[in-house]
């Protein structure tokens, strides 16, 4: 009777062990990511300003906010632009990019691997608004892309005015596609040679192996770097904003740029929090989405 009882007081103080560590973790999360979404929440049903009589006495006005969205003819642009950005940079531009860099590195000697990575990281590990400073250098109207064309004779084009949301796109590119090259770099390692070589025995082509073989074995991977890279995106601003401004008009306006001009231009924080959520929404939608592929991949 005596061990049993010892044996229930020592898991009990294993759970309060384990309680008392987690503790801090808890109250981060609470103060830091809970409490700030639980805010906004708040916020986003008044009519929180900077400026003006709203700015001295907060009112809640209910769905307010939320029907002026919906009825804002320049969320539906935003939220187009948002998934064309999204879907350009990332889905397409970083994944791609990233894992045929990765596999051009694979099985590649040590020196040339080091070169390549060397300079796809230099576009990673440069601040964003650093990057976006560079590509606007590039793209703009004297910048180094239109002395690269004049000199062949071909007529200088306004790029950020002509084709801005390409622009943004290749910049992000430029920026992000390090990640995914690691990502990537680190699952076709762990691809079994013998698999390949076995393959390549029985008479499989380069494409059929690549197909067949080394995309169905990494697909956790894809799947896991897609949603890593899709919320990153998500959320950019400054790279935008540096290089267009969410312009010209609203070419490149995505929802983070809306946000912004809202609560902080136009001094409206109430109705720039009702679209912050709007942007938290569309991150869960792609999150459970890329979840539940993920178990299907399993």
């Amino acid at each position: 009777m005596s061990s049993l009882t010892a044996a229930s007081a020592y898991k009990k103080n294993s759970t309060y062990t384990w309680l008392f560590y987690l503790l801090p973790s808890v109250v981060i999360m609470l103060l830091f990511f809970i409490y700030p979404i639980l805010l906004t929440f708040f916020y986003s049903f008044t009519n929180l300003a900077l400026t003006g009589e709203s700015a001295k006495q907060l009112q809640f006005i209910g769905i307010d906010n939320y029907t002026r969205m919906f009825q804002d003819p320049t969320v539906t642009v935003s939220i187009w632009n948002t998934l064309i950005f999204l879907i350009g940079s990332a889905v397409i531009g970083q994944q791609v990019l990233g894992f045929l860099i990765a596999l051009l590195m694979k099985k590649k000697n040590k020196t040339f691997r080091r070169i390549v990575g060397t300079i796809v990281l230099a576009g990673w590990v440069t601040p964003e608004i650093v990057c976006a400073l560079c590509l606007y250098s590039f793209f703009g109207d004297e910048g180094t892309l239109n002395s690269i064309i004049t000199f062949f004779g071909i007529p200088a084009v306004t790029w950020l005015f002509t084709v801005p949301m390409l622009t943004v796109i290749i910049a992000n590119i430029w920026h992000g596609t390090a990640f995914s090259m690691l990502v990537f770099q680190a699952a076709l390692d762990d691809v079994p040679a013998e698999i390949e070589e076995a393959a390549v025995v029985d008479g499989a082509s380069k494409l059929q192996i690549l197909f067949r073989i080394i995309i169905p074995y990494i697909k956790e991977s894809i799947t896991t770097n897609m949603m890593l890279v899709t919320l990153q995106t998500l959320g950019v601003f400054g790279l935008i904003y540096a290089m267009t401004g969410g312009g010209p008009g609203t070419l490149t306006t995505t929802l983070p740029i809306f946000m912004y001009n809202q609560a902080f231009v136009n001094y409206q924080l109430g109705y720039g929090t009702a679209i912050s959520l709007l942007l938290l929404l569309i991150g869960i939608i792609l999150s459970l989405f890329y979840i539940r592929s993920m178990k299907t991949v399993h």
